[in-house]
């Protein structure tokens, strides 16, 4: 059988994952990474990297399995947390998830697994993968997860076939409750373990406070815009000269509306946020319709059904589109349908996707809530996901 690396995390997901593995007879290693140390802005002091290390400890000894660990916190913090410091601080929303998948778990750490000669690297992730071949050459699939409520494809969007070819995924024709049910019936230490919650390894965190450790609060102005105003602006017919004016974020100004609070930093904000502004006087929520980092103003309205949190489309700069299927990658002047989704649990939602020379743009069957620059848009046919980029 195959020589296999577990990224053993202390979660019941990996736990279980290499149970499984460990039953077919492959040649399992464990090995627990540590991505980061501090505790700044985090909202409880529990689930320490080194209690988790702990548990994924107990969890080998109980599969028999020799146990390693490995400090990529350095890498993690340049290539992830400073990237997401810097997405803040230009006004967009990273996800820190996808990241995380991209350059640690299936680059960096992949990268140390194999020096234990490794064919392969498993995770914990509720997805699969499957090869077929294309004009003769191997092409690895990447297919949501059994478990509607748990698929987690989205958050390895990012992924190429080299990074495929040498992962996988244990439990991705399982559900949750079946996982929870194999990990009792082995007693393994994490079967009423809690998943996990927060920022990818840095746990579940204050996020102004963690931001504040490299961005500065700056009292600015918070600005209501009357739904009124985008109704009017509104485009109910999309020629393809119209595309960038509807799926780029609205160019909200300080004259379109008027000036009801203030807030610390525009930095903290995301579009569709409803906690944190502590304005008070209306009828319903207010919601964050867009930021403006240069000017340092936050723009609002009132209600979940704002028009200004809709738009019918998005748009991705060709540098940021990435194709996990690269023998499906389509051309400039080129459309095709696809289902789409802009964040984790998301339902898929139809569109179309539009090739132009500058990028994608992505026109939806019906206006989506809460378009997030920053954010990645991924595509899928059926249950395989496609490719996927970076909203602009």
């Amino acid at each position: 059988m195959s020589r296999v690396v577990i990224g053993l995390s202390g979660g019941v997901d990996s736990s279980v994952a290499a149970f499984l593995l460990k039953q077919q007879g492959h040649n399992l290693v464990a090995l627990f990474m540590v991505n980061w140390h501090e505790r700044v802005g985090a909202v409880t002091s529990a689930c320490t990297w080194e209690e988790d290390a702990l548990i994924a400890n107990m969890v080998a000894k109980k599969l028999d399995i020799p146990f390693h660990i490995v400090d990529l916190s350095a890498e993690y913090k340049r290539r992830v947390v400073d990237y997401m410091f810097a997405e803040y601080q230009a006004g967009r929303t990273p996800n820190p998830d996808v990241l995380c998948n991209r350059e640690i778990k299936f680059d960096t750490f992949m990268v140390e697994a194999l020096k234990f000669n490794a064919d392969f690297v498993a995770t914990g992730h509720y997805c699969r993968k499957d090869s077929t071949e294309v004009n003769g050459q191997t092409i690895h699939r990447l297919l949501a997860g059994q478990d509607l409520n748990k698929d987690q494809s989205y958050f390895l969007c990012q992924l190429n076939q080299e990074q495929l070819s040498k992962a996988l995924f244990p439990i991705g024709h399982l559900t949750k409750p079946q996982v929870r049910e194999i990990a009792r019936e082995q007693n393994l230490p994490t079967a009423e373990r809690k998943d996990s919650q927060g920022i990818c390894f840095v746990g579940k965190v204050d996020l102004p406070t963690f931001l504040q450790q490299q961005l500065q609060p700056k009292t600015g102005n918070v600005i209501e815009i009357p739904a009124a105003f985008i109704a009017k602006k509104k485009n109910v017919d999309i020629p393809e000269e119209n595309f960038r004016k509807i799926c780029f974020p609205f160019p909200y100004k300080p004259w379109n509306g008027k000036v009801i609070g203030e807030h610390q930093g525009a930095h903290f904000y995301t579009i569709g946020q409803r906690k944190g502004l502590n304005i008070g006087g209306h009828k319903e929520p207010l919601f964050v319709l867009g930021t403006d980092v240069q000017r340092n103003i936050v723009f609002v309205g009132e209600g979940q059904e704002h028009p200004g949190l809709f738009r019918p489309g998005l748009f991705i700069a060709r540098e940021d589109v990435h194709w996990i299927r690269p023998d499906m990658k389509m051309e400039s002047g080129d459309k095709k349908e696809f289902d789409i989704r802009i964040r984790y649990r998301q339902p898929l939602e139809k569109g179309t996707l539009h090739i132009k020379d500058e990028g994608v743009y992505i026109l939806f069957e019906n206006e989506q809530r809460g378009i997030t620059s920053g954010q990645f848009a991924a595509w899928y046919l059926d249950d395989e996901l496609i490719g996927s980029g970076v909203i602009t």
